[in-house]
């Protein structure tokens, strides 16, 4: 019988959400099983009150992360720690059938003062997949002048001024906040960013909402937050991957924010499986966008893993192994 370990990993079920833009793939490829004709946005690992993760399984199978994480404070890791239950991260799944909103996040120091103490929102996009020529708007290709924009917004021109990069599958783009941006139709996206849900949309392409009304524009607070400089050209990362015994990481992004790397599991020819350690710093994330696999700890802990799961490691855990083939993205903070 295997013993039911307070501070052992645990799955995640995400929140869901049914934006217009949405697709079916989060339900067709990655058996999320969500009762949506259309599903936007999984927050797979997420404490926000729009959208809180439940456990799946285990000591805790049916609570919210958050009130988890009142409980045990410490699961969150010295860098975090905090009785409020709050990440200071949110992980999502995007499957973008149509393209978003154009649209800009606040930095922290805006939402904090204007938006009753939320965080603001830097955010980071990993191209899990795309249609042929998919791209996402980040920024502008040129110096524009606030009366500029504001007239192009009304008129429905704005597009002229916006910066349009193709992706490619495995794509890494940081958006800062200011950054005006969209994701683009065909993208497949994992998206970490800040435990934020403010949002300022400038132009919405005149589209009606099932309810027959346009959604809402926040073009006031929009432009007050807008970085309205020439943005540099996104340019993808020298990858470098460092092999051990059984996987593969390569670090995506390390900004003040989080940390995400990317995990290459194989331990199918090898007798030794894949050692990782658990930190006091931080929790850890693992989200598996690929492949299948079981996770070892002691006590006869066990938790198999596939497609689409979001596993969610307390700091301070001990250590745990990992056996199978895929690809894992992780994040900590």
């Amino acid at each position: 019988m295997i013993k039911l370990v307070k501070n052992n990993p645990f799955l995640l079920k995400p929140a869901a959400k049914n934006y217009i833009w949405g697709g079916t793939r989060l339900n067709d490829e990655f058996c999320k099983k969500i009762n949506m004709d259309k599903v936007a946005e999984t927050w797979e690992c997420s404490t926000h009150k729009d959208g809180n993760s439940i456990v799946f399984g285990g000591y805790y199978n049916g609570m919210r992360l958050t009130d988890v994480l009142k409980k045990h404070p410490e699961f969150m890791g010295k860098n975090i720690y905090n009785k409020l239950g709050e990440l200071p991260v949110l992980i999502k799944i995007i499957d973008a059938q149509s393209d978003l909103s154009i649209q800009v996040h606040p930095d922290d120091e805006y939402a904090k003062n204007k938006e009753n103490g939320s965080l603001g929102k830097d955010e980071m996009w990993y191209i899990l997949d795309c249609e042929q020529n998919s791209s996402i708007v980040y920024g502008f290709y040129n110096d524009v002048k606030k009366d500029e924009l504001e007239n192009s917004i009304s008129n429905g021109t704005i597009e002229k001024y916006l910066q349009r990069v193709y992706v490619n599958k495995g794509d890494i783009f940081y958006i800062p906040a200011g950054c005006v941006h969209a994701i683009g139709r065909g993208n497949l996206i994992v998206e970490i960013q800040e435990n934020s849900n403010i949002t300022y949309r400038l132009y919405d392409y005149n589209r009606i909402d099932a309810n027959g009304r346009k959604r809402k524009l926040n073009i006031q607070k929009a432009l007050e937050v807008i970085n309205l400089s020439e943005t540099a050209l996104p340019r993808q990362h020298l990858s470098v991957i460092q092999f051990r015994n059984g996987y593969a990481t390569e670090l995506l992004c390390k900004c003040r924010y989080f940390e995400v790397q990317r995990i290459l599991l194989n331990t199918e020819r090898c007798r030794k499986m894949a050692s990782i350690n658990s930190i006091i710093e931080s929790f850890q994330v693992l989200l598996c966008i690929d492949g299948c696999g079981v996770m070892f700890g002691c006590d006869n802990f066990s938790l198999s893993f596939f497609k689409g799961d979001c596993i969610f490691i307390p700091a301070d855990c001990g250590e745990f192994r990992i056996h199978g083939k895929g690809e894992l993205l992780k994040v900590r903070c």
